[in-house]
């Protein structure tokens, strides 16, 4: 992400403040120079981080403006007794110092669920984020917000129209729990296009739909999901009417962008698996039978193993809930037909296996009629290192 792509009017800070264990940035702030019309959606889980409680009574009381984010990293601030002052007093704090309403400010947090989290480690250092705010360093948030990430995820888009360009940039974070509806992970993005509050939000909710709820690593739904969208107008370009729409297939792109990347970073991940939907009633149906291919475990173990077994990808779909004729079901792996009506096709074995020690691998599952739904989803493969990661997180 180099910093000419980056959208005008915002600055980021990233610190240390002792939440981690190991002794790398924890702490992150992004601030927008002038307060944004934001957009967020949040995790569907039914326990909810107390982060994520008040950045949704934030973003209805303040009617979608938003001036600042802050976040840690190394403790959910979930299912604790002090979630909720640690939550507010932060935030309003941060905003005393930004000379920002307390509901323009944002909280969200990633970490261990269930232990307490002081919060004077956090007011500590909100002056030193402040003081360190830079126009160049969104690289820096993109490392101080992962957890058991192994590589930092930002996308960024330019769009030139009638008046002007403007700019979309993101970071995120995910690589286990990831199951978003919205779910999973931590997402921010900025542009500097001008775009009314209620237009954003519903790009947003459209374009997370075709991104960070087509993503699946482990079938669970985190407490802390949040991803939220600021447009800050600092370009001083509004898109024309007839331009929303290119404006928000470049929102779709970066959401898309960050999503595929939180999948290839999935905890013991080594392939990235595109499962495509063709065929259905709608494109409701087909996304219910990727995504239920997408999380069988049967089917990402297989994947890991570069075991071309399709009976068990014919065998997710039809536990998706959807009604299809099985005997119309084509399977591709790999470019490869592994599946004609609803039998075995004949492939090489050996060339097949070959194929799916590759890192990405593709599915195609085709219904063979008129139906016209389609629908893309993003996983991974299912390997021992999930195990080992995830059986020692805590210690």
């Amino acid at each position: 992400m180099r910093p000419f792509d980056l959208p005008l009017g915002f600055k980021y800070a990233t610190t240390y403040a002792g939440i981690r264990k190991q002794e790398k940035d924890d702490l992150s702030l992004i601030v927008s120079g002038v307060p944004a019309a934001a957009a967020a959606v949040f995790t569907t889980n039914k326990v909810q981080a107390a982060p994520v409680k008040l950045a949704r009574a934030s973003m209805r009381a303040s009617k979608g403006v938003c001036g600042a984010v802050l976040i840690n990293a190394g403790n959910a601030n979930c299912a604790t007794k002090s979630g909720d002052r640690v939550a507010l007093n932060t935030t309003k704090t941060l905003a005393k110092l930004l000379k920002l309403q307390a509901n323009q400010v944002l909280p969200a947090s990633t970490g261990v669920i269930g232990v307490e989290l002081d919060e004077n480690l956090i007011l500590d250092k909100l002056q030193t984020l402040v003081d360190n705010l830079s126009d160049t360093a969104l690289p820096d948030v993109a490392r101080a917000i992962l957890t058991t990430d192994l590589q930092p995820k930002g996308a960024s888009r330019e769009v030139t129209l009638r008046r002007g360009a403007v700019r979309i940039a993101g970071v995120t974070k995910g690589s286990g729990m990831i199951h978003p509806r919205m779910a999973t992970t931590l997402g921010f993005v900025m542009t500097d296009a001008l775009v009314p509050q209620t237009l954003l939000r519903r790009m947003l909710v459209r374009a997370t739909e075709l991104s960070y709820n087509r993503i699946s690593v482990d079938g669970d739904t985190s407490t802390n999901d949040t991803l939220i969208v600021m447009a800050n107008g600092a370009s001083g370009v509004r898109p024309d009417p007839k331009e929303m729409s290119i404006f928000e297939e470049a929102l779709a792109e970066t959401l898309q962008s960050l999503a595929r990347q939180i999948v290839r970073d999935g905890e013991g991940a080594r392939k990235l698996v595109s499962v495509e939907v063709h065929g259905a009633i709608t494109d409701s149906s087909a996304a219910a039978i990727a995504r239920a291919i997408s999380i069988s475990p049967l089917v990402k173990t297989a994947i890991a193993g570069s075991d071309p077994n399709w009976g068990r990808i014919l065998s997710a779909a039809g536990n998706s809930g959807v009604n299809f004729d099985p005997s119309l079901v084509e399977i591709t792996l790999q470019d490869v037909k592994v599946c004609r009506n609803g039998l075995a096709s004949p492939f090489d074995e050996a060339d097949m296996k070959l194929r799916l020690d590759d890192t990405d691998v593709s599915v195609v599952f085709r219904i063979v009629g008129k139906g016209k739904g389609s629908a893309t989803f993003w996983t991974c493969d299912l390997t021992e290192d999930y195990i080992h990661i995830n059986a020692n997180y805590r210690t």
